[in-house]
């Protein structure tokens, strides 16, 4: 197993760079309800993609997450509150482990910009609680104002911030002897020389 340590912000940080890029077995979002085809809002396109597996499952799920909440959109104040109320806090959390992901990676690679995307992170982070504060508030939001606030976020910060680490990702990778590329101790290294 290959481990690399970090040394920018936490030290003798030990990260086993197999286990980062595996993704946990969830139930994925559906968009079908019987019969019913759902909208999506968002549709995921290779121009998204990373490269790497577990982000590019995690950036999937956002977008599952997103288009189920545009399919709640229904105008029905009572109805989308209640379905907001059973999601967000499902939201929240999955933004975070997403995050969470995505910053262990930038650390355990020395990602150069990683003060700056981690303040991105954080901001989000600040924003999505005050907009649920002001939608749990009685607050004249509505659940497809915060559907298209979370599409134009996630759709702007993966085609343009997450794009940095994603060509980061691309020049520090090796190939495999298995044909695949994989990040080692030693490609990254030899970035910082």
């Amino acid at each position: 197993m290959e481990k690399t340590t970090s040394n920018n912000t936490f030290k003798n940080v030990d990260v086993d760079m197999s286990n980062l890029l595996k993704l946990p077995e969830s139930g994925g979002s559906s968009y079908y309800s019987g019969e019913v085809e759902k909208t999506e809002l968002i549709k995921w396109a290779p121009s998204f993609s990373s490269g790497i597996k577990k982000v590019d499952d995690q950036h999937k799920e956002l977008i599952n997450l997103i288009n189920d909440m545009f399919n709640h959109s229904s105008g029905d104040q009572k109805k989308e509150r209640e379905y907001f109320t059973s999601i967000v806090h499902q939201l929240i959390e999955y933004v975070k482990l997403h995050f969470q992901t995505e910053e262990k990676l930038m650390l355990a690679t020395n990602f150069p910009d990683y003060k700056e995307h981690k303040t991105e992170h954080d901001s989000f982070t600040l924003h999505v609680i005050s907009v649920v504060k002001n939608y749990t508030g009685n607050n004249r939001l509505t659940l497809l104002d915060i559907t298209k606030f979370l599409k134009d976020w996630v759709l702007s910060h993966v085609a343009i911030s997450d794009q940095k680490y994603f060509v980061y990702f691309r020049k520090i990778a090796v190939r495999g002897a298995d044909g695949k590329l994989k990040i080692t101790r030693e490609s990254v290294a030899n970035m910082r020389k």
